[in-house]
């Protein structure tokens, strides 16, 4: 075992070194990351802090708000981009409509991509930035990922995934430089609650953030409420299983007042992209998730 532990922390130290040259590498100028408040890319706006100060260069913080995001991301993303003093860009979308998603289609994640990356490259040229990052992490390469394809059409960097760090390894790197969202659980766009081809709806949207903020106070970690029309299923990890049917009858109540008919506890428990298990896999439209092409 303690070999093991050994093996991983060269690994990682391997993969830091990586992370730090490829960081040094694209702050020699002003420099932008896409910035959503969770772990990957606050480690990210951290590392590009540090060495654009270095070198005597801009960052710049870009979180693109819209109707797939809760107000609550919005809200953890100001506070952390201050943490890391950081100049804080909002950029309001309406991603629903200027993306063509309404009916959620399979290839949801390209086009939002597409879109809110566009809409970043076009805000931040006007300040001189030179390189755009983001945070895609290694593990991301292995799932259902079309919106790699869009982040590589347009030139933008992923200096996490390029490094070959985990999520774990993220997380862990992010805890050592003090990261406030360290642990924060990966908060996703709220089209991922629902089936490939359903009707995107803000009330329906609502409810499935309020059902998953309301799982979350009782004590959760991972929750996502998975809505199939009238039937809310609940993924909590497989460790609370016992713990979520504990609290079975506050549950029920609040998702009925949420209009939910049934209320189903997958027995599973959670999963990442559960909605896209038919998909794994499957290789992205233009091949692989390889994002060095």
């Amino acid at each position: 075992m303690e070999m093991y532990e050994d093996a991983q922390n060269v690994l990682l130290d391997k993969r830091k070194k990586a992370l730090f040259t490829a960081m040094e590498k694209y702050c020699r100028e002003d420099t932008a990351v896409a910035f959503s408040g969770g772990a990957d890319s606050s480690l990210l706006l951290k590392l590009a802090c540090e060495c654009a100060t270095k070198q005597g260069n801009e960052v710049y913080a870009v979180t693109v708000q819209t109707e797939l995001h809760t107000q609550n991301d919005l809200i953890i993303a100001e506070k952390v981009a201050k943490e890391t003093g950081a100049f804080h860009i909002v950029l309001y979308v309406n991603e629903l409509e200027e993306a063509g998603i309404e009916n959620n289609p399979e290839n949801r994640c390209y086009l939002c991509k597409k879109l809110l990356f566009t809409k970043i490259r076009e805000e931040v040229s006007r300040l001189g930035v030179g390189s755009i990052l983001e945070g895609t992490n290694a593990d991301d390469l292995g799932m259902y990922r079309p919106g790699i394809r869009a982040i590589r059409e347009l030139g933008i960097k992923s200096p996490l995934a390029e490094a070959g760090l985990t999520k774990e390894e993220v997380r862990r790197l992010a805890a050592a430089y003090g990261i406030s969202v360290a642990e924060r659980p990966a908060s996703p766009c709220m089209a991922t609650r629902f089936p490939y081809g359903t009707r995107l709806d803000r009330e329906k949207m609502k409810a499935a953030e309020l059902g998953e903020a309301y799982i979350r106070s009782l004590g959760f970690y991972n929750v996502r409420l998975r809505v199939h029309e009238d039937v809310a299923r609940i993924e909590v990890d497989e460790a609370s299983l016992g713990q979520a049917l504990q609290h079975h009858k506050e549950i029920m109540e609040y998702m009925r007042k949420l209009g939910y008919r049934y209320v189903a506890l997958d027995l599973e428990g959670f999963r990442s992209g559960s909605m896209d298990e038919k998909h794994i896999g499957k290789k992205t439209e233009d091949g692989d998730n390889d994002i060095s092409k």
